[in-house]
């Protein structure tokens, strides 16, 4: 009572005062006629974003109707749906969720009905905004169950590229009960979910069940894989989920994308990586005539296997031919200097994949047109001195030169060639000059290449030049080369730094070894080695790179994809690790030397 009546004395002497506050406050806000231009300045932006308040039907809830189901997120102030690929059920459905915006509530419906005695999840992550400032909500998942029980399981994992090791975003893990391999081309799974920034899932409330798990760069959003379009990843073995959902696991929360530690920190189960499968239908895909003599075509599969192919008019003698690695592209050549016709007819006799997918020796009759020929005679005669010589292009780079040599690459195949006179000589400090020998060599994948390799130990300070006299080679078209000299010097930069790596374990396998720049988007040096090796990376500028090691199982020279069907995954990629990450700093002026046990390293 003494308390009540305190307050009521301290309201009354208060009081009065208020009306006069009020005003005192209305003058000093009343805008001044001097300033009525002046834009008002407004409160402090809003960074905070939404907060969900309720969901209807709650989370966890049971015997959720298959029919007519709707999902009501209601936030703490207007939003609006920025990405609706962000709302996604699992198990997803043909048709994505729908949506709409009913005051502060996001109603989430369906254009088919629910599986009967099944638990869903329902997931807004990187899906909604606030209204205003565009404030991105974190995410929330949802789970309900059309059955009596909701399932109680999770899994997480990290899904990555197979050549990169780099994460995928927004890539579909698929989970499917069904274990025939057909599965996943033709049904939807039976739980899924998308990867995050960082390429990481955590799928909650699945099955106590085997699963086969498959993650899948998804298109055309169906859910389902396409070889010719999607990326995919799948795990060698079946999987059954071990972990029991809790409220306490840290990885089933919503984590802020720009937290990289806590990111990072968060536990992997499983590590899927993604591949783009070759194509198993084989055809030919595409032709092109490039030149009077020259012009290429494609099949659709690697590996084609051609039987004959002719030019008509022409002897089979005359057509000079060359696979890529993958032999699915095949450049083509006619060594003959007689007057080329405008259209040239192509015989190819290949096996074709048939309606039953089964290969089948066809012959296809391919017309090659020159569409850069000149039509009218007056054009004809306008023939510049770069169309009458046989082009070659010489190259060397101060950094690798004393790895990879010189490089003497042809526009088109040469049908003679001098080699004894090209010249390869020295010039030292002093400016005294030396011929050297050297050796060369036709490169086994490029007809028209050739790699010179110096017989003399290479030297800082020293030129080295090395020419190729006039009419030393003549190409298919009857052209002879114009003199052409390359010029190299190793760097004298003493800022540079050498980073050698002691390769040992490798026990008769085959590995390639490439140094990658930061982004890991650039291959700087490449070695293919057979035994125990020391590999040297010199004149490397101070930053970040990246040490790439493939093991090459089939012992091909390539990177080769995996296959979906046949159980291969891609080759095993690894990078040399630091102590938390896979890019390694050299710092200016240094020389840095690592030990690696291939055999430990590809356990």
């Amino acid at each position: 009572e003494y308390t009540r009546s305190a307050m009521k004395k301290r309201l009354s002497i208060l009081f009065p005062l208020i009306p006069a506050a009020l005003m005192l406050a209305a003058i000093m806000l009343q805008p001044s006629c001097a300033n009525t231009t002046q834009a008002p300045t407004g409160g402090l932006k809003d960074t905070l974003p939404p907060v969900v308040r309720k969901v209807v039907p709650q989370p966890g809830a049971v015997a959720v109707p298959v029919h007519g189901t709707k999902v009501t997120f209601t936030f703490n102030e207007y939003v609006t749906v920025k990405d609706p690929k962000g709302i996604f059920l699992s198990p997803p459905q043909k048709k994505s969720p729908k949506y709409k915006i009913k005051g502060k509530s996001v109603v989430v419906y369906f254009e088919e009905d629910l599986l009967p005695n099944t638990t869903y999840t329902l997931d807004l992550t990187g899906a909604i905004a606030d209204n205003n400032e565009g404030n991105m909500f974190p995410g929330f998942t949802t789970v309900f169950s059309t059955g009596e029980t909701v399932d109680s399981m999770y899994v997480t994992g990290m899904v990555q590229d197979c050549n990169t090791l780099m994460p995928i975003k927004g890539a579909t893990v698929m989970f499917y009960k069904d274990q025939r391999d057909s599965a996943v081309f033709l049904e939807r799974p039976v739980a899924a979910v998308k990867t995050d920034d960082w390429g990481y899932f955590s799928l909650r409330n699945i099955q106590d069940t085997l699963f086969r798990v498959y993650a899948v760069v998804d298109g055309n959003g169906n859910n389902i894989y396409d070889p010719d379009e999607d990326r995919v990843a799948f795990l060698d073995t079946l999987f059954r989920p071990v972990n029991v959902v809790n409220d306490t696991v840290p990885e089933l929360r919503k984590f802020d994308m720009k937290d990289t530690l806590a990111c990072q920190s968060r536990k992997v189960e499983l590590r899927l990586n993604v591949f783009r499968e070759r194509p198993s239908k084989q055809l030919l895909m595409n032709k092109m005539r490039t030149g009077d003599r020259a012009a290429y075509i494609t099949f659709m599969a690697p590996d084609a296997r051609i039987d004959s192919l002719w030019f008509q008019g022409f002897p089979a003698s005359e057509v000079i031919t060359e696979f890529n690695i993958e032999k699915d592209s095949l450049l083509l050549w006619l060594n003959d200097q007689r007057s080329m016709p405008d259209s040239l007819h192509l015989c190819v006799k290949y096996w074709k994949t048939d309606t039953l997918g089964v290969l089948q020796p066809v012959t296809e009759k391919i017309s090659l047109v020159d569409e850069k020929k000149p039509k009218s005679r007056s054009a004809r005669k306008k023939i510049e001195h770069k169309d009458t010589v046989c082009a070659l292009n010489l190259k060397a780079e101060p950094e690798t030169f004393e790895q990879y040599g010189i490089s003497m690459e042809f526009e088109y195949p040469p049908i003679l060639g001098a080699f004894d006179s090209l010249i390869f000589k020295s010039i030292n400090p002093r400016q005294k000059e030396k011929k050297e020998t050297f050796t060369i060599t036709r490169d086994s994948l490029n007809l028209r290449r050739y790699v010179i390799t110096p017989g003399v130990r290479i030297q800082t300070g020293y030129e080295y030049f090395f020419k190729v006299p006039q009419r030393s080679f003549k190409d298919i078209n009857g052209h002879w080369n114009d003199s052409t000299e390359v010029k190299v010097t190793l760097p004298n930069d003493d800022n540079l730094s050498l980073f050698t790596l002691n390769l040992t374990g490798v026990n008769g396998n085959k590995y390639i070894v490439d140094l990658l720049d930061e982004r890991k988007s650039s291959v700087l040096r490449s070695y293919i080695i057979e035994s125990d090796a020391v590999l040297k990376f010199p004149y490397l500028k101070n930053g970040k790179y990246a040490i790439r090691i493939t093991e090459d199982l089939n012992r091909n020279g390539i990177v080769d994809t995996g296959n979906l069907l046949a159980h291969r995954q891609p080759e095993k990629v690894k990078f040399l690790m630091t102590k938390d990450s896979d890019l390694f700093d050299i710092p200016e002026r240094s020389e840095i030397n690592q030990d690696l046990d291939l055999a430990t390293f590809f356990k």
